[in-house]
């Protein structure tokens, strides 16, 4: 998906572990401190991911800005946990559409309560 110069994919491979490794570690309140191992286990055991990208996912100078992961048995929860935009994209209506984009997913449409 692509809206005014910025992607969002669940592709894993695009996913730069550094950027997000790099916010939970040292700016959010809930995984401060959190090690690199750590994050790698949870995107790899994580159904889908979700990354915000500045450019075309694929293209040079494409840089992750944002993240979000769902973890899910996409059958009776799924739960909403990991979500960012780094401090330099805020205030650009990133996050209102990575939301929209994760709860108009096919596979997340059934989960009313997205949490």
């Amino acid at each position: 998906m692509n809206s005014n110069g910025f992607s969002i994919s669940t592709n894993k491979k695009y996913l730069d572990v550094d950027v997000i490794h790099d916010f939970l570690n040292q700016e959010a309140y809930w995984s401060k401190g959190i090690t690199k191992e750590t994050v790698i286990k949870s995107i790899e055991n994580t159904t889908l991911c979700f990354g915000v990208y500045k450019g075309e996912i694929g293209n040079e100078g494409c840089d992750q800005v944002g993240f979000a992961r769902v973890i899910t048995d996409l059958a009776t929860h799924a739960y909403l946990c990991d979500v960012f935009i780094l401090p330099d994209y805020r205030k650009l209506g990133l996050s209102k559409w990575l939301m929209d984009v994760i709860t108009n997913h096919s596979e997340l449409k059934r989960f009313a309560g997205l949490c």
